[in-house]
């Protein structure tokens, strides 16, 4: 089998370039316009090749980042290049593959959750919440649930799009899962009224807060 290079697979890329689909992907904000069936296909047949990860990524360029992020070995990475790496996925998709599928498999999650929780850029602060978002749901042991929500209750209705959507999703999942704190979430959620009129396609949970918890309280069968 012939190596595989940068090169090679540059030009593999471009050629699954759809100018329809990077036209649609760029209305949410992300420059590529590689189907991500086709992408995760090659990054099937490449498997994991830390190295090659490595290469895509300082290409700069999206669909490449994207490949990165699936054939890499998120255990590999050090915590100051992950923190590097947030920095530098502005592009959504990039972005939350990067959280998704990297950082919350990385032994330094929970520091850089910490960190960026914090950070003054909202979409490096976003990477947090999502982060706390997850602990909320899978190892809350530990964390100030009052706080978290003593923070969205006074700073997410004025965050940026992508920081509130991140502090409304953790906002959600306290309630969802800590019945001691979920009239609480209610109550901030029908208060600040965050995303009340998004529009939601049929047969799909709404994503403001009191509804979303509601919702899948009641699927759970709980009160």
């Amino acid at each position: 089998m012939a190596e595989t290079t940068l090169d090679g697979l540059m030009a593999e890329l471009a050629a699954l370039e759809d100018p329809k689909m990077r036209a649609a992907n760029q209305k949410r904000g992300d420059d590529h316009g590689v189907n991500l069936s086709a992408l995760r296909a090659v990054a099937k047949r490449l498997k994991t090749q830390h190295n090659l990860a490595r290469e895509l990524w300082a290409t700069n360029d999206a669909a490449a980042r994207l490949l990165s992020l699936l054939i890499c070995r998120p255990k590999a990475f050090e915590l100051q290049e992950l923190d590097v790496m947030l920095r530098q996925a502005r592009a959504p998709k990039v972005h939350d593959w990067l959280v998704n599928y990297v950082v919350k498999k990385s032994p330094h999650a929970e520091q850089l959750r910490v960190t960026w929780t914090d950070d003054p850029d909202p979409v490096v602060a976003s990477a947090g919440w999502a982060l706390t978002t997850e602990r909320v749901a899978k190892k809350p042991e530990g964390l100030d649930l009052s706080g978290l929500l003593d923070t969205i209750e006074a700073e997410m209705k004025g965050a940026a799009e992508r920081l509130q959507w991140a502090m409304n999703h953790t906002l959600a999942q306290i309630g969802i899962e800590h019945a001691d704190h979920r009239t609480r979430a209610i109550d901030i959620g029908e208060r600040l009224e965050v995303l009340k009129d998004y529009p939601t396609p049929p047969n799909c949970t709404s994503p403001f807060a009191p509804i979303w918890i509601k919702e899948m309280v009641g699927r759970r069968g709980e009160a």
